[in-house]
């Protein structure tokens, strides 16, 4: 899995617990990766787009490691415009992504598969609480889709996951690894 180091860019401050992430996931065999929040780049002049480093990038990691595993992505943002960037961004993974435009909670509600890895990085976290409600929405309809052994990263510690972090401790998952901005939990140590 080498591929992975290429991510580890200075900007990038999430890259070590992502590369933990997709270690365990490799080891357990996690072919149906499911994201909330596509990667959406940032403008440079007025129509040019590039990686945004700061905010992690996980869709061209998702997407590589997904074709790595022959697995599959399923990115889901509200934005037509960041997934429009993020298909951009992964073209060399294209049949191994699949995007949707839609609310994160309706999407994982409706999303008909088992979850080996989950990554819930959707709503900008700059409303702690707003974005905290919204990310324990999505862990209440995504519960009983996630396999024994699946992993699930919250981004955005302290933003993001104030219930989330709670709701899946409550449900047997435990933290098996953090970072200054994301929690790793599974109920598999």
């Amino acid at each position: 899995m080498n591929f992975i180091e290429k991510y580890n860019n200075d900007k990038n401050i999430r890259f070590a617990l992502f590369k933990k992430t997709l270690e365990i996931s490799r080891i357990r065999n996690h072919k149906v990766i499911v994201e909330t929040g596509t990667s959406r780049g940032k403008k440079k002049f007025f129509f040019f787009k590039r990686l945004n480093w700061k905010d992690g990038m996980s869709t061209i990691m998702l997407s590589e490691y997904a074709k790595f595993m022959n697995g599959m992505l399923h990115s889901c943002d509200i934005s037509k415009e960041n997934i429009n960037n993020a298909v951009s961004f992964t073209k060399k993974f294209a049949e191994n992504v699949k995007f949707y435009v839609n609310d994160s909670v309706i999407f994982l509600k409706n999303f008909d598969q088992k979850i080996d890895l989950l990554y819930l990085d959707s709503f900008d976290g700059h409303d702690v609480e707003l974005a905290s409600k919204h990310q324990l929405k999505e862990a209440e309809v995504v519960i009983d889709k996630l396999k024994e052994d699946a992993i699930v990263l919250l981004d955005d510690k302290g933003a993001k996951t104030l219930y989330s972090s709670v709701f899946f401790i409550k449900n047997d998952f435990k933290v098996i690894a953090e970072s200054d901005n994301q929690l790793l939990l599974s109920k598999v140590l």
